[in-house]
């Protein structure tokens, strides 16, 4: 069982502040490593493309336990929805080498809902 979670709940940030939270583990079977990273993602017509921005590495975790972590929210690119395409942001725990993985969906920009491009 994997958990991600935010300190506060929140699920918006904005460029320049911190994202802090949590991930929780409890595993069937001893795992290399954990990753919590943040990341950006699109969506939509062409190619999907992936960004990781930030990645805090465990290594050899125990088989149950929890790590706090703190990332800074950098400038750019906001969160949007176009008709074509869509970036969003999350966060995403992922256990290795399995892939198991759990996401946290996020909102990034100056409002706590993301940009809607016509």
């Amino acid at each position: 069982m994997l958990t991600l979670q935010t300190t506060d709940g929140s699920t918006w940030f904005k460029p320049g502040e911190l994202i802090e939270g949590r991930a929780s583990w409890f595993l069937d079977e001893e795992a290399e490593a954990i990753e919590v990273r943040l990341f950006w993602y699109t969506s939509g017509k062409g190619t999907q493309d992936v960004g990781i921005v930030h990645t805090l590495r465990i290594d050899r975790p125990e088989t149950s336990g929890h790590r706090d972590f703190s990332f800074p929210v950098p400038e750019g690119p906001y969160s949007f929805s176009g008709k074509l395409i869509t970036l969003a942001w999350a966060m995403e725990l992922v256990v290795l080498p399995t892939g198991e993985t759990e996401r946290f969906d996020l909102v990034i920009g100056p409002r706590p809902v993301e940009v809607m491009l016509s």
